[in-house]
């Protein structure tokens, strides 16, 4: 007599949910209805981001007529293009090779006329694969401040408000480069609230922050900076470009795919799997530990009391959490939130979850995240394993991988921030 695991329905559902998420978000399918008309002049395609290369491809394939460009994308992340080259380079933390891409794209623009149109092709990670540093600043300093905002625990908003006011190209200054020529921005969003200046730091996008702006980020959370920093921001001469202005007029952002859209994809298949479905927000910020905690207590409301929802149902969110690093364990937010609410929730019946970054890369590491299911804590003290002590080394990626409970799907070759959804029977 053959017996079914009674957590495999549960863990399967979850992951067909964050499949069909990740489907939803795919360029091929969000693209091509929102490609402009061709010009009388030239066609350029640039662009930066996780999911850049695939936009390009699929801008490839549905143009008629000539077009050339460049396109800057994460290593590994690359896909074949005929007409538009494709250069990898460094994310979370920037190198030489984004450095290169970023004033060879610069160039690229440079002197183009009212007749041409340049197609813009922005999604999530852009900002660290376009590096290129503002006046008197190099990589390595780039470098060190990213770092340092990745661990600090800075939301995504306030470490790209950094990010442009450092940059000799983001904060619109790359569309001001393209004048007088048409430019078409093609957005993925994957930022809380889905403001186009965020994605990518807004490279071809007017900036309402400031020089002073930027100055008071870095020390509420005590980054120290080098001198060439404190001047670019204290003169004001890191400034963005700002609305208003004539280089800008006529500039066309498209939004083409949101958090919200791959949320609702995956709600549909929990519906046609007969299970109430409640979407509790696309743009949750915060530390992850923090939301993983909220996240349990609803939870737990939902299973004790039936409030506010019946049973049963999964509770679905995305956005973009934030890790205070501490430890030196293995990790990402995804990750960090599922071990957090996995702790609160210290194995209670009937509850299960899934949390993964939708580009397939949460942290440093090629893997998406994670599955929670009730016996979690319970396989991991059979293996010697205490999830209080990983949580507060920042171990996530440990302590799934090490219960076989990881999510590897590599590159997905788009990027709408994170997926969450949790259960209960």
């Amino acid at each position: 007599m053959t017996t079914t695991d009674p957590q495999s329905k549960p863990r399967a559902l979850l992951r067909r949910m964050f499949d069909a998420a990740v489907a939803a978000a795919q360029p091929s399918l969000c693209l091509p209805p929102h490609l402009p008309a061709p010009p009388k002049g030239r066609t350029l395609v640039i662009g930066a981001g996780k999911a850049s290369a695939e936009m390009a491809r699929v801008v490839e394939q549905h143009w008629k007529g000539d077009l050339t460009g460049l396109v800057v994308t994460r290593y590994d992340y690359g896909v074949p293009c005929e007409r538009i080259e494709i250069v990898e380079a460094a994310h979370p933390v920037p190198d030489q090779a984004g450095l290169d891409a970023a004033e060879r794209m610069l160039k690229l623009v440079a002197g183009l006329t009212a007749d041409d149109l340049v197609i813009c092709l922005i999604s999530g990670g852009g900002s660290s694969l376009l590096p290129l540093p503002g006046e008197g600043l190099d990589l390595a300093t780039k470098q060190d401040i990213n770092r340092a905002l990745l661990k600090s625990g800075a939301t995504i908003s306030e470490m790209n408000c950094v990010r442009r006011h450092l940059s000799a190209i983001k904060g619109g200054r790359l569309a001001a480069a393209c004048h007088p020529a048409k430019v078409v921005t093609l957005l993925i969003s994957d930022v809380p609230g889905d403001d186009p200046a965020d994605i990518a730091s807004g490279p071809t996008c007017a900036d309402v922050t400031t020089c002073a702006d930027a100055l008071a980020i870095l020390r509420r959370y005590e980054i120290a900076v080098p001198e060439g920093v404190l001047h670019l921001l204290e003169s004001g001469r890191g400034e963005t470009v700002k609305p208003g202005d004539p280089r800008l007029e006529g500039n066309d952002i498209r939004m083409i795919t949101a958090p919200q859209i791959a949320l609702e994809a995956a709600a549909a298949v929990a519906r046609d799997a007969g299970v109430a479905v409640h979407i509790l927000g696309d743009s949750i910020e915060g530390e992850a530990r923090d939301v993983g905690i909220v996240h349990a207590g609803i939870a737990r409301q939902v299973a004790l009391r039936g409030q506010p929802f019946a049973t049963p149902c999964v509770l679905l969110s995305g956005g973009e959490t934030t890790v205070t690093v501490r430890g030196n364990g293995r990790g990402g937010r995804n990750v960090e939130f599922l071990l957090s609410l996995a702790v609160s929730l210290n194995g209670h019946k009937g509850i299960h979850a899934i949390a993964c970054d939708t580009d397939g890369v949460d942290g440093l590491e090629e893997i998406a995240g994670g599955i929670m299911a009730p016996d979690t804590l319970a396989r991991a003290w059979d293996k010697g394993i205490k999830a209080r002590d990983s949580l507060a080394n920042n171990d996530g990626h440990g302590f799934f991988q090490a219960l076989g409970d990881s999510v590897i799907c590599g590159p997905t070759l788009t990027n709408v921030n994170d997926f969450r959804a949790i259960y209960i029977e």
